[in-house]
């Protein structure tokens, strides 16, 4: 266990950050003592994957965790499907492409996502026209309180657009420890987002889907480790189909989605872009200039100031399209 950790190479944002006691779980086993400890001397216990989903506060008090057990397994099924069962410590990414090389279809869409398998349930990530709930079965937790496990199936994480029982009831209560995962052998390409249709030839194989979906991430998002950035920082908002058939006969080229629940899903990215905002910054903080929907960090700035800027940048979205931009990464830590 590390004391006064730092945690500026810990988030992808490259904000600066300190934890008052930190310890990486290198198995599972190792996370009931470390609760118990906590519970003995008061500490509250937070938790730290892969860092790039959160904007975190300049100091955490307690025990930070950090999942580092990565075992994953396969199991061949009937019909050509596989079961994978994922440990929370895993790269998400790593898992990806090494299943995308094993033949496997239904992750390769997810190519190139940052941070740890545990953390992608939470908002349940999705890109190119996939989310992960329509390839999860299950996700193993164990309970802050008193360390109990729990397997929740897909049906009880009550997942939505960028949103489940994680970041709802369970927020800040359990640390998920595996995923599982149902892929199969049988060829099920999803190429029907943007131009992933024509990145790829005839009869792809799933690695030939996760590298166009990597070669077209990298066309248009900063790699963090070079210009530190969460990924998309606002969702696409969903409007009623009144509002974005008034929008629309105003903005006739909008990109916008019908979704099943008869909302509508507009492109936060190009409401931000429409309002002259690509590439603009302030201080330490700023638009990118290739995906608005992505704020970069420069350098020197803190959450407060990262906050205020996208906050600046959700008004004038909203002063032009009475549209109310939500942010995606979760905040960790006391902003008071």
């Amino acid at each position: 266990m590390c004391h006064q950790q730092p945690l500026d190479g810990l988030n992808t944002l490259g904000l600066s950050s300190r934890a008052a006691h930190f310890l990486r779980l290198a198995h599972e086993a190792e996370l009931a003592p470390a609760l118990a400890l906590a519970a003995q001397r008061g500490w509250p216990v937070s938790l730290l994957g892969g860092g790039s989903n959160l904007i975190l506060a300049p100091h955490l008090e307690g025990l930070l965790l950090q999942p580092g057990f990565s075992d994953c397994e396969l199991t061949p099924g009937a019909d050509g499907s596989v079961a994978v069962r994922v440990a929370a410590g895993h790269d998400w990414h790593a898992l990806v492409m090494a299943l995308a090389e094993r033949g496997l279809w239904g992750l390769e869409n997810l190519a190139l996502i940052p941070g740890q398998c545990g953390a992608a349930p939470i908002q349940n990530i999705g890109a190119y026209g996939v989310e992960l709930a329509e390839v999860l079965e299950a996700v193993e937790l164990r309970y802050l309180d008193d360390g109990r496990a729990v397997t929740l199936g897909v049906e009880e994480c009550a997942f939505g657009y960028r949103d489940s029982l994680f970041k709802g009831e369970l927020a800040g209560r359990v640390m998920i420890t595996h995923l599982r995962l149902r892929l199969s052998t049988r060829p099920r390409a999803r190429l029907d987002y943007g131009d992933l249709g024509r990145r790829v030839g005839k009869d792809p194989s799933p690695r030939d889907v996760a590298e166009a979906v990597c070669a077209i991430r990298r066309e248009k998002l900063p790699d963090p480790r070079v210009l530190p950035n969460a990924g998309s920082f606002f969702k696409n908002p969903l409007v009623s189909v009144d509002r974005a058939e008034a929008l629309l006969a105003e903005y006739p080229m909008m990109p916008h989605f019908s979704q099943p629940d008869g909302r509508v899903k507009l492109a936060a990215g190009w409401l931000i872009d429409q309002c002259g905002l690509k590439g603009w910054r302030e201080g330490p903080f700023g638009v990118h200039e290739r995906q608005a929907l992505v704020l970069v960090h420069h350098g020197g700035g803190d959450a407060r100031g990262l906050l205020a800027f996208a906050e600046r940048v959700a008004e004038r979205v909203r002063q032009r399209f009475a549209v109310v931009l939500e942010r995606e990464p979760r905040l960790m830590g006391r902003f008071d």
